[in-house]
């Protein structure tokens, strides 16, 4: 996964520009990244641009400047459910 490029996807998906939330919106990329590889998506489908779109869900699910109340969509549970069952070819 290319940490500098899904950066900027989950940036202009949030119409966030400059760099002041940079390092808030990578932990949640990490937490994000981190809650799909264990919930069995692939090391090799987190290192293709199929996870960027599902990483963006999970940041806009938890970005709530840490008022405690972001929760994972079902969306975006459904969604690492099948990118963990695609089959690698």
């Amino acid at each position: 996964m290319n940490a500098t490029a899904v950066l900027a996807y989950v940036k202009a998906c949030m119409n966030i520009t400059g760099t002041y939330h940079d390092a808030l919106l990578n932990n949640y990329i990490q937490e994000v990244a981190g809650y799909m590889q264990d919930a069995g998506v692939s090391e090799t489908t987190m290192a293709t641009d199929d996870v960027f779109g599902c990483i963006a869900r999970g940041v806009m699910d938890l970005w709530n400047y840490g008022s405690g109340y972001g929760t994972l969509s079902s969306y975006f549970k459904e969604r690492v459910i099948q990118l963990a069952a695609k089959v690698e070819a």
